[in-house]
């Protein structure tokens, strides 16, 4: 691959999308869409929202130069699901869908990238004793793995600058594993959808042209990503060889390569379940929330501070690969979430706190319950002295 090619994707990318958001903050500022912020918000004032949409038409002029460069016609096959989730995406940032509804719709699309042959997992290498993939099974885990891919790092879209970041350091770590094994479609693809990225947190960190990439955004740059870990996961033995780490560590490197997304997302469905919530109801639980309001420092700071351990984990994950087995890397992973975990345990979301504060709120209800009663009893026996 000629190195005009990766240039020419990158800043044209970048060129495209910098100059085309402000037309968009103009248009949603004229239109009145903006981003109304309440009691779980993090910002205090209205703010354009739909950023996603340059993200959605600078991907899909990149596939169409892209569409010779893949094995098997994939920039074909990414089209119909970017376009079926900006569409759900942009309805959701202007009205609001159900969790459900966003879900069927990550189904569909994902169903266009898991009936391309190019992400076709057959073996896990010997990952945990695993070899052969049955197709039954591909087909029910890529897709889990898909929407829990897309579902996180939507999540993780609560704070100025954190999902951009995050997304980046995620890109970069994918173009240099695709430029090593040779696969110049996900190279480009990945440059494309990082100049995007790049020339939108500029506005996205701005103080007077600040804008949010929305669902519309999120869900886009969540489906680019899951698919990329999917072709990771689906590359030939003979790529993996010019790779810096053993064959059988590979789920566990895409494991430690979205760290962030997926820890967080795990932490507050957990939270919310142990709350008797649905695991989609919002709130400020996020790690990133928590850093903002334990440790009082800016939106830009938390959004660096998480982006930094991503790839800091990312670079240990893949030293400690190259030579070690499954079980080393797994144990070393469960520490590291046992630690995250009880870093956060001691700023009040423990399980016992978690525990207190729900028999608290039932005795409450339960007083409320009785007073209620009490009153209504009091009332009832009032107007049977004044008959």
């Amino acid at each position: 691959m000629q190195l005009y090619f990766p240039i020419l994707f990158f800043l044209g990318a970048y060129v495209l999308t910098y100059f085309t958001i402000p037309k968009i903050i103009g248009l949603v500022e004229h239109k009145k869409l903006m981003d109304q912020p309440n009691k779980r918000s993090s910002h205090v004032k209205i703010t354009p929202t739909l950023g996603g949409i340059a993200f959605f038409y600078t991907l899909v002029f990149a596939l169409f130069f892209l569409k010779g460069w893949g094995n098997h016609d994939e920039a074909i096959y990414f089209i119909p699901g970017l376009t079926i989730l900006f569409i759900i995406g942009l309805k959701d940032d202007l009205l609001v869908l159900s969790p459900y509804t966003k879900l069927a719709a990550q189904l569909v699309s994902i169903l266009f990238i898991l009936s391309n042959e190019s992400f076709m997992i057959h073996s896990l290498n010997g990952f945990l004793g695993i070899h052969e993939v049955p197709v039954y099974l591909y087909y029910g885990v890529a897709g889990f793995v898909m929407l829990t891919i897309i579902n996180a790092y939507n999540l993780i879209d609560g704070i100025d600058g954190l999902a951009a970041i995050v997304g980046v350091v995620i890109l970069i770590i994918y173009t240099t594993i695709f430029y090593i094994t040779g696969e110049y479609f996900f190279v480009l693809l990945c440059l494309t959808l990082n100049g995007a990225l790049i020339a939108f947190l500029s506005f996205n960190l701005s103080s007077n042209k600040k804008i949010f990439m929305g669902d519309t955004g999120s869900l886009i740059v969540g489906f680019i990503i899951s698919t990329l870990t999917l072709k990771f996961l689906a590359l030939s033995p003979e790529s993996y060889n010019s790779l810096p780490f053993l064959l059988e560590n590979v789920p566990l490197i895409a494991i430690s390569i979205l760290i962030v997304p997926l820890f967080d997302t795990a932490r507050v469905f957990t939270i919310r379940l142990a709350n008797k919530k649905s695991p989609f109801s919002p709130d400020r639980n996020h790690t990133h929330h928590i850093l903002i309001d334990y440790f009082k420092i800016s939106h830009q700071q938390a959004s660096f501070i998480i982006g930094g351990f991503n790839l800091i984990f990312v670079i240990f994950f893949i030293i400690l690969g190259s030579s070690s087995y499954n079980l080393y890397l797994v144990i070393a992973l469960i520490a590291t979430v046992l630690f995250l975990g009880y870093f956060f345990y001691r700023f009040d979301y423990s399980f016992a706190n978690i525990k207190r504060k729900i028999l608290f709120r039932r005795k409450v209800d339960n007083l409320k319950n009785e007073v209620k009663k009490g009153g209504e009893k009091f009332i009832h026996k009032k107007k049977r002295t004044i008959k």
